[in-house]
């Protein structure tokens, strides 16, 4: 089973993988790093400071990474949801996640296209659109290790085949930024 952790950057993805990884109980790959260390990529836009990932060697790449004694894997990154099974979309207020972005010392243009693309629901929407299971988490104001014990519950629900009761906790579409204004 993948299970891709995903948000917007800055929603807290590699904080709370990081910490899942501690626990040495599952495999986590940390997508962003492989695409550039593995050159799983087409292209490098300068303008966006980013390299285009070519989602069809990540994938076959994740497959093969994938450890097979282990029948679960986290994958780490925005794009993650392209390729799991289940996604687990990290939300953070536009206002808290423009204070995140600015502080990593993003261009003007990169933080407004974050906050515009976590206000008007991108990466859920996507991951709706692309995935089995779908869970939404409001991290705005929340430690990781809250952060972590949700993700941890929903795991567990998931390894026991139990996920009704959090499928409606975390239902897609609980959280909502439509009252962002941009500047």
């Amino acid at each position: 089973m993948l299970i891709g952790i995903t948000g917007t950057p800055g929603t807290g993805k590699t904080s709370v993988t990081r910490l899942l990884e501690e626990d040495r109980l599952y495999q986590v790959i940390h997508l962003n790093e492989l695409i550039r260390e593995e050159h799983l990529y087409s292209e490098v836009d300068t303008h966006r400071d980013c390299v285009v990932a070519d989602m069809d060697l990540v994938y076959r790449r994740v497959l093969e990474l994938q450890d097979r004694s282990n029948s679960l894997t986290i994958v780490d990154s925005h794009l993650s949801h392209h390729i799991a099974d289940i996604a687990i979309v990290l939300r953070t207020s536009p206002e808290r996640l423009k204070e995140r972005l600015e502080k990593r010392k993003y261009s003007v243009d990169k933080v407004r296209e974050n906050v515009e693309a976590e206000a008007l629901d991108i990466i859920l929407a996507e991951a709706v659109d692309w995935c089995e299971k779908v869970f939404e988490l409001d991290t705005t104001g929340k430690a990781v290790e809250g952060t972590l014990k949700d993700i941890q519950r929903i795991i567990k629900s998931l390894q026991r085949g139990e996920t009704e009761e959090l499928e409606n906790i975390f239902r897609p579409g609980t959280v909502d930024w439509s009252y962002y204004e941009f500047d």
